[in-house]
């Protein structure tokens, strides 16, 4: 069994100025700047990539872009390419986030051409996957979820996967208050574990990791945490505040 190390990635949002970025990451340093037991990325805005990228110098800490289009350049109004965020720091990018999928219609196919382009250009993709509450409802979870990492992982090579990351995001749970259970949750997170195993082998797949994305915050940190196939957390509105983010990645280090 390979000891995957906890990823615990704040996931800001349109949140924060650059100054209030600042701020926020030289407090989540001053608390955990130097320990090595948990990865840690933060995902600010576009506008604060490059200031926290200079803040973070020195720290154990990684930053991490919301987006990104998969072009390298050209008439894209708006856009921002994977070079331009490698020449600012960043080390990994959030991908088919739920709010992407259902706010900006972007499609399986679109995001799969982010997640290849990141790849090729060493970015470390967060693919982001999870079902609405109808289809929860509708018992068509494992469906959603397999549709869109198969998808989204199409044409990535068994010598990419390992710097995969995959978030499960139950989209009835993000900014909701709910959570799905440690049950639920480890439920999916075991299928995707056994998709990989079927796209990678069962050694790459045992590599990478599938974080929790769904109101995961202090309170319920540590029994999602404590299951298998859990290997952290895509934090939402917990990661705008240093003491429940720093709370979080306590909990990561303490999980067994």
């Amino acid at each position: 069994m390979i000891l995957r190390k906890k990823l615990i990635a704040g996931n800001w949002k349109m949140n924060k100025t650059t100054a209030d970025a600042v701020t926020l990451v030289q407090e989540l340093i001053a608390e955990i700047g130097r320990q090595t037991e948990v990865d840690v990325l933060v995902c600010p805005p576009f506008t604060a990539l490059d200031a926290v990228g200079r803040a973070l110098e020195g720290s154990t800490l990684k930053s991490g872009a919301q987006n990104m289009h998969p072009e390298a350049s050209g008439a894209f109004t708006g856009e921002v390419s994977a070079s331009m965020l490698r020449a600012l720091f960043v080390t990994h990018v959030i991908l088919g986030h739920s709010e992407r999928r259902t706010l900006f219609g972007e499609q399986d196919a679109f995001i799969n051409q982010k997640v290849i382009a990141a790849f090729k250009n060493q970015l470390r993709p967060i693919l982001c996957v999870g079902e609405t509450l109808a289809e929860r409802e509708a018992g068509d979870t494992l469906k959603v979820v397999q549709t869109q990492l198969e998808a989204g992982l199409e044409g990535v090579s068994t010598e990419q996967a390992p710097s995969l990351i995959v978030a499960y995001e139950p989209v009835w749970a993000i900014g909701t208050g709910k959570v799905a259970t440690s049950d639920q949750a480890q439920e999916v997170h075991a299928f995707i574990r056994g998709l990989l195993v079927k796209l990678f082998g069962e050694a790459i797949a045992q590599k990478i990791r599938i974080l929790y994305g769904g109101s995961m915050k202090p309170s319920n940190a540590a029994e999602l945490l404590a299951q298998k196939d859990i290997d952290g957390g895509l934090i939402g509105g917990a990661s705008l505040e240093a003491r429940s983010f720093v709370e979080l990645v306590k909990a990561a280090a303490a999980a067994k």
